[in-house]
């Protein structure tokens, strides 16, 4: 009888993984953001990037961050974890988890504590000091949604296509 392989990635490592790769399916030119969400006994239940609705063209509608605001990105993409919340065509995500590769904002937090998500593991925390992460970590706190800096390990995985 031979040993179980010993180099196998991790739990964490797998789902970030995960949503990494959904992120890269993101259209936007600036940020490319990717969103797993997991059931309390790890298997994937839905996965989102950032992008536009379904059935609006990604070549119909402006991508910029400057600019007046219908000249804008914002008021038509949909965040990773929104998308992946919709996604889901299961029952409840009571319970879940979500890895994303960064923090999320207010109106994804909103989205995340009404579905019952009660973990956050994210990647990258670079808007920490604006009002929409801030008012996030707050809701977090108040509505008992637990949210973990993922650990890189440094581990590099490649994948041929």
């Amino acid at each position: 009888m031979s040993d179980k392989r010993k180099d196998y990635i991790s739990w964490d490592e797998y789902f970030m993984g995960v949503a990494q790769l959904a992120g890269l399916r993101s259209k936007d030119p600036n940020t490319q953001v990717g969103a797993c969400i997991v059931s309390p006994d790890n298997k994937i239940l839905s996965m989102g990037y950032n992008g536009l609705p379904l059935g609006c063209s990604d070549d119909e509608f402006p991508w910029a961050r400057e600019g007046e605001t219908l000249e804008t990105k914002y008021p038509f993409t949909v965040h990773s974890e929104l998308n992946a919340i919709l996604n889901y065509r299961g029952g409840t995500l009571e319970g879940a988890k979500i890895y994303v590769t960064l923090f999320p904002c207010n109106e994804c937090a909103k989205a995340i504590i009404q579905s019952g998500i009660k973990t956050v593991i994210y990647c990258e925390d670079k808007y920490s000091d604006t009002p929409g992460v801030i008012a996030s970590k707050r809701m977090f706190n108040s509505a008992g949604v637990r949210y973990v800096r993922y650990q890189p390990t440094g581990r590099e995985i490649s994948i041929r296509l």
